[in-house]
């Protein structure tokens, strides 16, 4: 590690529990409605249950949401801006965007923000959210895309002209800790048109609703305290949080009202208060602020401030929230601090990456892990509470006992957890988080070990060992990477500090037993080491849905989950052997999975005389097996990454450790004896210069053929990385089942078909996490191959390298999604040329779900910093 900075040492306070400095973070969801846990309808009909239209005016039961907003760490106090241009029918208090039904292409969120900065003790975190001046277009929004077709591409925000001449105003939005419990926030409006124009700001606390659901022993308040001509305040009384100060600048006048759901408004029934959660709302728009200022105290309150700002100016609000009562809080210090915090990150920034980087690549990488930060979230639901209501409700209705996660009663969450993106998946998946890990262990390895240990615990796995997959369907099985995950941020933890975790690979390791147990059981149906699981996480990759009834009543030997397995079983072989080191006890555990994972190669490797496997020799891939009642087997012969994972299952055993481990060895030599690999067709190969030893589920011939096709322009290597399916499948492939026709082809950005509501596509683009992994087993098959295996890259080029140039040239590719060319445009942007001629666009960055597999124009969610973030570590591997 580089010098140790000052937030490194609130870090180290901060898990000595010296001070809590992330009591307060970004923690606060940016959509709450439209979410499985606000959903009580019969039929788990989300989207429609609680809409857009709702959020002003009905409470949430588990949560709270907000723009650039932050909250305590059990989401009961929460900070967000309000904003109002005097255009459009209601205040901006959250984000918009179309739902799955809405979309031509599934949900997508239809606002333009940016992550830029934050530490990871959230000591400093600056946002920016970009806000037309000209009527929010929410109904050209939802019409247009309604006529678009699966064909056609999304309407977007810029698609629709709000943005046309500048005129929009850029909302900055900082914080930055004087302390743990005290936080400065500056809000800075720029109007970007060559005209005066109006605008109105609303810094809004709210005190979550607990009332309306649980007992609670006194209800909170906030109540005004001071009001002059330079600065008001608020205090806030919470049993939970305790005693709080809101202090800002002077406004117009401070507005109160309850958070308390308008039932007149939404049911045509009485409301128990006068005042309720959209009265400011209704105070602003109706131009009447005599009910929200006659009172001085409520549980939602917002300084108000009319402004308008001049042509190209800007105009600064300042706030602070403490918990302590402060003199002069808005006065000279207040500067002071927030320069200091901004230095302090810049010079934590500094540590993670050489100095001669260049700015493009340092404003990326710092955008990414910004991103990563801004990205943790409150997340709370409990099950049994759900399904069965609140004592204060009315009554869920009975057939939610069995519907949606009703088989999960022992989960019971509520944590700060790290989402895939807070708008479009505003909860946790679980395949995702192991890749958020990554990148959030080099610069908080505590926070990603403690992450990784959450997903483990017994509120969240289930007793028979499955991990919860997401909140639409706990039970839907992802790919079971979390071994990989907590190896690879232990070694990141052990490179920082100089000393490895043991404790926390044993307390992994315990769990993850039980979870691999559970998957041997549960997709290992037939018994062979073949293994099935349904889509995987990689939703609409086949021709037909896997995660349902396979056509014809057969069975899927799927290659990818079979794979998965083989990796997930070495994944286990090499935590065992890292904690054999101080434990001896291990080494009979390693044996078990270096077993497995032998069992594994042999199956998918198709080397009995009676079973035909996954592998072609002819074409030089894996392929999907489709085993119909029978017993009739046909390939389902995709060139995808179905076929590809097949590379993820690598490992090398370094001599160094192996040492170590006398008894381990002899059992592994006992195999090598008695079950040959020459036979069965298990790479196990011994370095003659190092002594290391490879495990591949891919032995060298077929990893020579298998790299043909991923290094073929053609094929998979796109300009952007590796693609999820072949170009060679342009113009389509199709295959007879039971009478019936299935067929896909190559779609390089939105899917055209409707599996999982149609905003997910497997069937083309680019995909960071599966990039990355195939980076990470081409470095291990170089540090075996110690540069002696040659191929060409790209394929047909006549360019001879070995894998580690092909990693770095896989690298080069993925980073170049989001660097400027020679035009300054960036190819994540795809034809939006705002960011290439706006000054006040052109060094922001947008990190998509996935990228276009021709162009490398970003799709699918915005903000899917979660996985798609890992390009901050890339950029650490370029030369």
């Amino acid at each position: 590690m580089k010098n140790k900075t000052k937030e490194h040492q609130r870090l180290e306070q901060h898990y000595a529990k010296e001070k809590h400095w992330m009591k307060w973070g970004p923690y606060l969801s940016e959509r709450q409605w439209g979410t499985v846990r606000e959903d009580y309808s019969e039929k788990g009909t989300a989207w429609k249950y609680f809409p857009h239209d709702h959020a002003r005016s009905r409470v949430y039961r588990w949560g709270e949401d907000g723009i650039a907003g932050i909250s305590d760490n059990h989401c009961q106090l929460c900070f967000s801006v309000a904003l109002w241009n005097t255009k459009d029918p209601i205040i901006k208090e959250r984000l918009y965007g179309l739902t799955g039904k809405e979309g031509n292409h599934g949900e997508d969120v239809k606002e333009l923000y940016y992550y830029l900065d934050s530490t990871p003790t959230h000591s400093y975190m600056k946002h920016l959210y970009k806000y037309p001046q000209r009527a929010f277009p929410y109904s050209d929004l939802v019409t247009t895309n309604q006529r678009r077709s699966k064909l056609e591409p999304e309407y977007e925000l810029l698609d629709t002209g709000v943005f046309d001449d500048g005129k929009y105003f850029d909302v900055f939005t900082e914080y930055a800790k004087a302390d743990e419990k005290d936080i400065l926030i500056r809000i800075t409006i720029h109007n970007r048109a060559a005209e005066a124009a109006p605008i109105h700001l609303l810094p809004t606390l709210l005190v979550r609703n607990r009332w309306s659901f649980v007992e609670v022993e006194k209800k909170p308040f906030i109540e005004l305290a001071e009001s002059n001509e330079k600065m008001g305040s608020v205090k806030v009384e919470h049993d939970k949080v305790g005693q709080y100060h809101l202090y800002f600048d002077a406004c117009d006048r401070v507005l109160f009202t309850e958070n308390n759901t308008n039932e007149e408004r939404l049911f045509g029934t009485p409301n128990a208060t006068p005042l309720v959660k959209d009265s400011i709302n209704d105070a602003l728009i109706g131009n009447d602020f005599e009910a929200v200022t006659s009172v001085a105290t409520g549980t939602k309150c917002s300084p108000h401030y009319q402004l308008t700002i001049e042509g190209g100016g800007s105009r600064e609000i300042r706030l602070r929230l403490s918990s302590k009562a402060l003199e002069a809080p808005l006065e000279k210090a207040f500067d002071e601090i927030f320069t200091d915090r901004l230095q302090e990150a810049d010079e934590f920034y500094a540590t993670q990456h050489d100095d001669d980087l260049s700015d493009d690549l340092k404003n990326i990488q710092r955008q990414a892990y910004g991103g990563m930060m801004w990205s943790k979230q409150f997340y709370h639901i409990d099950i049994p509470t759900w399904l069965n209501g609140d004592p204060e409700q009315p009554t869920p209705p009975a057939a939610r006992k069995k519907g949606r996660n009703h088989e999960w009663m022992t989960l019971n969450n509520e944590d700060i957890i790290s989402m895939p993106d807070k708008w479009e998946y505003p909860w946790y998946a679980v395949w995702d988080l192991a890749f958020h890990c990554v990148p959030i262990a080099k610069l908080d390895p505590d926070f990603a070990k403690k992450q990784l240990v959450l997903f483990l615990r017994e509120w969240y796995m289930r007793p028979n060992g499955q991990i919860p997959a997401y909140e639409w369907n706990f039970s839907d099985v992802n790919p079971p990477v979390h071994a990989w995950a907590c190896l690879k941020v232990y070694h990141i933890d052990k490179e920082q500090k100089g000393k490895g975790d043991i404790v926390f690979l044993k307390r992994v390791f315990q769990k993850l037993l039980i979870n691999f147990t559970w998957w041997v059981n549960k997709v290992d149906t037939n018994d062979n080491n073949i293994f099935e699981g349904g889509f995987l996480g990689l939703d609409n990759i086949g021709v037909f849905d896997r995660s349902k009834e396979i056509p014809g009543g057969g069975s899927l030997d799927q290659a990818d989950g079979t794979s998965w397995m083989a990796m997930y079983s070495l994944n286990m072989l090499d935590i065992a052997l890292e904690i054999a080191q101080t434990d001896k006890s291990f080494e009979d555990v390693a044996t078990k999975f270096f077993e497995h994972f032998v069992l594994i190669s042999e199956s998918i490797n198709s080397i009995t005389r009676d079973y035909k496997g996954a592998w072609d020799e002819e074409e030089g891939f894996f392929y999907d097996m489709l085993v119909l009642p029978d017993g009739s087997r046909t390939p389902l012969k995709l060139r995808s990454l179905v076929g590809l994972t097949s590379l993820f299952a690598t490992m090398v055993m370094d001599k160094r450790r192996l040492q170590n481990l006398p008894d381990f060895m002899t059992r592994f030599n006992w195999h090598r004896t008695h079950r040959p690999s020459a036979d069965f067709s298990v790479s196990i190969e011994e370095s003659e210069e190092t002594g290391d030893i490879l495990l591949a589920l891919v032995p060298r011939a077929r990893l020579e053929k298998m790299l043909e096709a991923l290094l073929d322009e053609e094929e998979f290597l796109a300009p952007g990385g590796i693609r999820s399916l072949s170009k060679f499948h342009q113009q389509g492939y199709s295959v007879q089942i039971a009478g019936k026709e299935f067929s896909l082809k190559y779609e390089p950005a939105e899917s055209s078909s409707y599996l999982f509501g149609g905003n997910s596509n497997w069937r083309g683009p680019v995909w960071m996490p599966m990039n990355y992994l195939l980076l990470e087993s081409l470095q291990n098959f170089n540090h075996h191959y110690q540069g002696s295996l040659g191929v060409q890259c790209p394929t047909g080029s006549g360019r001879e390298v070995d894998l580690k140039q092909v990693s770095l040239d896989i690298s080069k590719r993925l980073v170049s999604i989001f660097t400027k060319d020679e035009q300054g445009k960036r190819p994540a942007h795809g034809t939006d040329t705002i960011y290439q001629n706006d000054p006040y666009f052109k060094d922001l960055v947008l990190f998509y779900e996935y990228f276009h597999g021709d162009n490398s124009r970003g799709v699918g969610a915005s903000h899917q910093t979660g996985w798609t973030g890992i390009v901050a570590e890339l950029i650490n591997r370029l030369e």
